[in-house]
């Protein structure tokens, strides 16, 4: 069975037919790429009007679970919500009647689909990749004009929107920094499209957009949301690491700084000769290192078959291949051997890492794989491999 076109190409499933050369080259952080295509079942396996029905008629969903909003007049919490806390149905399907958007944050996180697209997006970019889904009835706004603080490619997945772009005010905000009606003035749109069933924007953070509803028919799009790290993440970091190393970057700041008659020329000849220190012995790779690690332990793990195939690992013959899309570091601890991975680490005797170098470079392994190690710890060593999601059955 082929596999579909998100997870074969991810990044091609959002901007094709550009390529990935031209888009992070011309547009990404820059400035917004709408992607109009003949394709209306494009994303229609992602998620459907159907799911989302299904969802909020049989989950017990708490507050905070399920959001929705209408520009006018404004939803508020209690007419979707029960005293108990949790999501009232009735109430959510009555507010979506009367013209409101059904919300769900973060539904990569319950739904398997979406899940593994965002992991797919998350090999490719080295960020966490998160969905909020959009659903909107005929006629009808969400959202006044705003902007995002992360950049964002919106997935329209079944009816139509009609998309107004505006200024950039604020150019790649900080996360956090987020719109305010009153300092950021709306103008006049500089773009307006409609986008259809299979089509896709990317829009970078700080732009500002507002869209509503087009045709007869609701409006469901996946908002793919990108949160990175920057390169002012990065130099504080730096910055750290050579604090560490030296205390004249721990020592305080001179007493009185706050003072109107206090004299800053010699903290200024002080700042000059930390940042001098700063240039000269800031590394790169330190840093970044730190944060390459961070980011694969705090991704969801998939051990998707690791319960109900547990006794595969123990199987004459069985084959495995490494899981697609596992993130993953191979690191050194004394005697044994280590895979920083999604969820932490895992650790396997020093004898194993021939067969985990096997695995990792692209190739299958076995139990034989490990043979330079007791049949007790080959067994162990494929079933932590099996459990905590790295490898699974088959051909590479």
């Amino acid at each position: 069975m082929s596999r579909p076109a998100w997870l074969a190409d991810p990044i091609a499933s959002l901007i094709a037919p550009f390529d990935a050369e031209t888009f992070f080259r011309e547009y990404h952080e820059h400035k917004a790429l709408i992607v109009h295509r003949d394709d209306p079942a494009r994303y229609e396996g992602l998620l459907s009007i159907d799911r989302i029905d299904a969802i909020v008629s049989s989950r017990d969903l708490r507050a905070g679970s399920l959001d929705m909003a209408r520009s006018e007049p404004p939803v508020r919490p209690d007419d979707f919500t029960f005293e108990t806390g949790y999501i009232d149905p009735g109430g959510v399907a009555d507010q979506y009647r009367r013209g409101a958007t059904i919300i769900l944050p973060q539904l990569h996180l319950a739904d398997p689909v979406l899940g593994e697209f965002c992991r797919a997006m998350e090999a490719l970019l080295s960020c966490h990749v998160q969905t909020n889904i959009y659903l909107t009835p005929p006629h009808n706004q969400g959202f006044r004009t705003h902007y995002d603080d992360h950049d964002v490619f919106v997935l329209q997945v079944s009816g139509e929107k009609y998309w107004r772009l505006y200024d950039t005010p604020v150019e790649n905000p900080y996360r956090g920094e987020g719109f305010r009606p009153d300092d950021h003035k709306v103008g006049e749109p500089v773009e307006e499209f409609v986008l259809k069933a299979g089509e896709c924007a990317y829009v970078p953070r700080g732009l500002m957009r507002d869209a509503s509803t087009h045709g007869d028919e609701p409006s469901l799009h996946i908002t793919l949301g990108l949160i990175v790290k920057t390169w002012a993440d990065l130099m504080l970091e730096a910055v750290s690491e050579v604090a560490l190393r030296h205390p004249a970057f721990r020592r305080s700041l001179p007493v009185g700084y706050a003072r109107p008659d206090f004299d800053r020329s010699e903290a200024q000849s002080h700042f000059a000769s930390l940042a001098e220190t700063l240039s000269r012995e800031a590394r790169l790779d330190e840093a970044m290192d730190l944060f390459a690690d961070s980011f694969i332990r705090s991704r969801m793990p998939d051990v998707r078959g690791a319960i109900s195939g547990f006794a595969a690992p123990s199987e004459p013959g069985q084959t495995f291949r490494l899981r697609p899309f596992v993130p993953w570091r191979l690191a050194g601890d004394g005697d044994d051997v280590v895979i920083v991975t999604a969820g932490g680490e895992v650790r396997f005797p020093a004898a194993a890492e021939p067969g985990l170098h096997t695995l990792l470079d692209g190739g299958t392994v076995s139990l034989e794989t490990f043979a330079d190690l007791d049949p007790d710890a080959a067994r162990d060593t494929l079933g932590k491999l099996h459990a905590f999601g790295l490898i699974v059955p088959g051909e590479a």
